[in-house]
């Protein structure tokens, strides 16, 4: 073969070389574009899914358990158990609960911040899924036990259910009656005494049998004040005694307590569970 039918040969297979080349990276760029094709068609469904599962993940309402203080007693007076049960609820991380205390008069703004937990899609309006998952304890004292009945109604009119409420020798404050307990409240329980001056209402009725269970209406005496009460003022001891008992009886607020962990299904700490033994 002369030097030119070798060059002539040689650039043939160059030319072949190439085409063999060109069809190599002409399929690859096929296959790319399939496989980019794929990945955006498939790219807003993935990312369309993550909404939806933090959506109904932030849906699951967080239980709320509100205590009203009698009195003129302050929200973050720790002597008073009201106070102590809703800074035990507080701490409680597994279930998470929102919990807080209010003085008697702020009824009001108790029901704004429950408006505010229970919309879990933070769109400032309330769904009706919104309101059904609602999981709503009131328990209070004297005219904190008032509160809990007022806060119940405002409620009502929103179509939010009440899962318990729990009144300790309730006085009446204002309007209304605190001892009809409205019709959006599930289950209800009440604690009384009924010598000295101030004594609470009793017995408490549904006013709709049909949607609320009275699970309760208990009792007590006092001949003499728990230790507990000395730290009390001086005035509410001595004019307002059994009142002021039933107020700071550990006994009393031992079953309060309980009955609410009962409803959220949350256990006693060891250390609180000891100290009642």
């Amino acid at each position: 073969m002369s030097a030119v039918e070798r060059g002539e040969a040689m650039g043939l297979r160059s030319v072949h070389s190439v085409a063999r080349h060109m069809k190599n990276r002409t399929q690859f760029g096929r296959i790319s574009v399939v496989v980019w094709a794929v990945l955006v068609t498939a790219m807003p469904s993935a990312f369309a899914q993550a909404p939806q599962i933090h959506s109904q993940n932030s849906a699951q309402a967080i239980p709320i358990v509100l205590g009203f203080v009698g009195g003129f007693v302050k929200d973050d007076d720790n002597r008073h158990p009201e106070v102590q049960i809703i800074h035990r609820l507080s701490e409680q991380r597994l279930p998470p609960i929102h919990a807080a205390a209010f003085e008697n008069r702020r009824t009001a703004k108790a029901l704004e911040q429950i408006l505010q937990w229970l919309d879990t899609d933070g769109d400032g309006r309330l769904s009706a899924k919104e309101k059904k998952n609602a999981r709503i304890i009131l328990f209070g004292h004297s005219w904190g036990g008032s509160a809990v009945i007022s806060l119940a109604e405002a409620l009502a009119k929103q179509d939010i259910p009440v899962l318990l409420t729990i009144q300790v020798d309730s006085i009446n404050k204002g309007w209304g009656h605190d001892c009809m307990i409205p019709p959006n409240v599930a289950q209800a329980t009440l604690f009384y005494q009924s010598r000295g001056i101030l004594h609470g209402c009793r017995p408490i009725r549904a006013e709709d049998p049909k949607q609320t269970q009275i699970t309760g209406m208990y009792e007590v005496e006092y001949a003499k004040q728990p230790a507990e009460c000395n730290s009390y003022p001086w005035f509410d001891r001595h004019f307002f005694s059994t009142h002021n008992a039933m107020g700071c009886d550990p006994h009393v607020w031992s079953q309060v307590e309980d009955e609410i962990r009962a409803q959220l299904r949350i256990d006693v700490p060891a250390q609180q569970a000891q100290v009642r033994r």
